[in-house]
């Protein structure tokens, strides 16, 4: 087990029995780095992946805390009764993002926003595939938050959580490279933009544009390509119709 992971281990233990309550502030990074016996850079890289899965939240100039960051509202997965197909979640995913992006834009407080800005600093430094991953998870997540509306939250997670199946998950790495990393990270920061200046309409746009770019990716990655050729055919007409 690497330094990192072992830290990661160790602080997510401490949290799941209560070592650190929920909403409590962690010990200063000082501190913990003794407990743990790490490095400073080992202990911020495990903070950052517990920061990702919505663990804990850090604020600048107050220090780390257990949760995600407050006034957000919580949401609740919703359980399909059915097996879903990958265009299945990707039209839920078009109708779905836009209203949520648009609403957030209507909603965030300065502090949701200055969330979104914290996590797109993160998706776009990431050091690997697997970290770009949950802090792309972490930035949609965060524009429902921003929505105060505990439903549509609700329904973001039940996507999000079929995501994350390990289908999923194979599928989605090899619909990224490095170019396209790079053209989710301006689309991210164009409709974080807009979120930001409370324009509704072009936040909605802009979202359904990103998820349009993310749908033409995975037609062409070979997980799909030449295994599922009803799930190919029905991404591709959702896109051209929807986006």
């Amino acid at each position: 087990m690497s330094k990192i992971a072992s830290a990661y281990a160790q602080l997510l233990q401490m949290l799941e029995t209560g070592v650190f309550p929920d909403r409590s502030r962690l010990p200063p990074e000082r501190e913990l780095t003794g407990i743990l016996k790490v490095g400073r850079s080992t202990l911020r890289k495990a903070l950052g992946l517990l920061e990702a899965e919505g663990r804990v939240w850090r604020h600048v100039g107050k220090g780390t805390f257990v949760g995600g960051p407050p006034n957000t509202g919580t949401g609740g997965i919703i359980h399909p009764t059915s097996p879903i197909s990958p265009a299945e979640v990707m039209e839920a995913r078009l109708t779905v993002e836009p209203v949520i992006a648009s609403t957030a834009a209507l909603r965030a407080t300065d502090e949701d926003i200055d969330y979104l800005r914290h996590c797109l600093d993160k998706s776009e430094t990431a050091p690997d595939w697997a970290t770009y991953e949950l802090w792309d998870g972490t930035l949609h997540r965060s524009v429902a938050q921003a929505t105060h509306n505990g439903l549509l939250l609700s329904v973001l997670e039940t996507i999000n959580s079929i995501r994350q199946r390990e289908e999923w998950a194979q599928l989605r790495q090899h619909a990224l490279n490095a170019e396209r990393h790079q053209i989710y990270c301006g689309q991210h920061r164009a409709f974080v933009d807009a979120i930001a200046e409370r324009n509704a309409p072009q936040a909605a746009a802009l979202m359904q544009r990103h998820i349009g770019t993310v749908m033409q990716n995975m037609i062409a990655a070979p997980e799909i390509n030449g295994t599922d050729q009803h799930t190919n055919l029905a991404i591709l007409n959702l896109q051209e119709s929807q986006v």
